[in-house]
This record gives structure tokens, C-alpha cells and sequence, in this order.
């Protein structure tokens, strides 16, 4: 009956420190993306134009 219940703790215990872990993984991700969000949102969007030979899209006014 000891054996049972001291098991049980144990999973238990394994249980809750997994999910912390899990909980503070999935924090430290969400902050990144959120940082990582706001730099993308800095960025110039550039306008493709199709090269009419090949079918093949390509940046607008690249430099060759």
C-alpha cells in the first residue's frame, strides 16, 4: 500500500515538472515569435514581376 502510494506521488511529481517545463518552453517561443513579428513587420514587401520567356517570378527592378 506504501509502495502504491509513494508511485503515485512520483508520477505525479514527474507530471507537474514536466508541465512547468512545458509551460515555460512554450513561453520563451511565444516571446520569440512575438519579437520576431515585429521585425517582419519592419520589412518592405517587394513586388514580383514575371519574366514573360521563362514563366519564372522575379524581384522588380533587381539588379543584375
Amino acid at each position: 500500500m506504501v509502495i502504491r502510494l509513494l508511485y503515485v506521488l512520483l508520477v505525479g511529481a514527474a507530471v507537474w515538472y514536466g508541465w512547468r517545463l512545458f509551460r515555460r518552453n512554450q513561453a520563451r517561443v511565444a516571446n520569440a515569435l512575438r519579437d520576431l513579428e515585429g521585425v517582419l513587420g519592419q520589412r518592405k514587401s517587394v513586388e514580383l514581376e514575371r519574366d514573360p520567356e521563362t514563366g519564372v517570378y522575379r524581384p522588380k527592378n533587381r539588379r543584375e
